[in-house]
């Protein structure tokens, strides 16, 4: 399959043994992908999958666990890339971030 349409748009990725992830695309080289912008996707609520995430974003927001932004992350054994659309960019980057209080 051919992601090159994918690069520079918001994805949701599902690694082997890291989990999901929420970013940018900007590199894909087998099964290894780098994102930028990016978020794990720890734990949510109002979704009943990452595929309804990337579709429709969350229900939930305040309920869900998304990581602090890093900058940019390089991802081994991706199995799952889904592009998102506008309403599920918009839901999710509206979910708080979700961080050790000190």
């Amino acid at each position: 399959m051919d992601y090159t349409n994918y690069i520079g748009r918001k994805v949701i990725i599902r690694a082997n043994r890291a989990g999901v992830f929420y970013g940018t695309l900007t590199q894909k080289d087998g099964n290894e992908v780098e994102l930028t912008d990016c978020r794990r996707l720890w734990y949510w609520d109002g979704a009943a999958s990452i595929s309804e995430i990337a579709l429709s974003g969350v229900r939930k927001p305040n309920d869900c666990m998304f990581s602090v932004t890093v900058a940019s992350i390089v991802i081994c054994g991706v199995i799952e890339i889904l592009p998102c659309t506008d309403a599920a960019v918009e839901s999710i980057e509206s979910v708080p971030v979700w961080k050790m209080s000190r």
